[in-house]
């Protein structure tokens, strides 16, 4: 059984995609960029303020079913540039956890038009 997850304060699909799914305890995430949820442009030139975006973008999906990040426990991450940006990525990325952190791949992708791509697995405690 699965059960949407939506939010006018994440990005909005630009495709055939949820922007999460809920199965049993865990939360299923799209993979975000750095959209504004309401005018749906693209939000940063760098990868900081991109990853911000995208972080918010996450965040606001993971409340959607009363979540945050804390309850992440798997992230994958598609960088346009991976050398370059890596390191600025990952303080923004850090700084959205506590530790443990979540177990995470970071990946070069070829974006259009973005810097960075993120999606989560979380899971629900009873």
């Amino acid at each position: 059984m699965k059960k949407e997850l939506k939010t006018t304060e994440g990005a909005a699909p630009v495709g055939a995609y949820s922007q999460g799914l809920v199965v049993g305890d865990f939360v299923y995430t799209s993979g975000m960029g750095p959209l504004d949820p309401h005018t749906g442009e693209i939000v940063g030139d760098d990868v900081a303020a991109q990853t911000h975006r995208v972080m918010r973008n996450l965040g606001a999906i993971l409340a959607a079913h009363g979540l945050g990040f804390d309850d992440v426990v798997k992230s994958t991450v598609h960088l346009q540039h991976l050398k370059r940006d890596f390191a600025a990525y990952n303080e923004v990325y850090k700084s959205y956890f506590s530790q443990p952190y979540p177990v995470r791949t970071t990946v070069g992708s070829e974006l259009m038009n973005i810097l960075v791509e993120i999606d989560f697995v979380a899971h629900k405690s009873a």
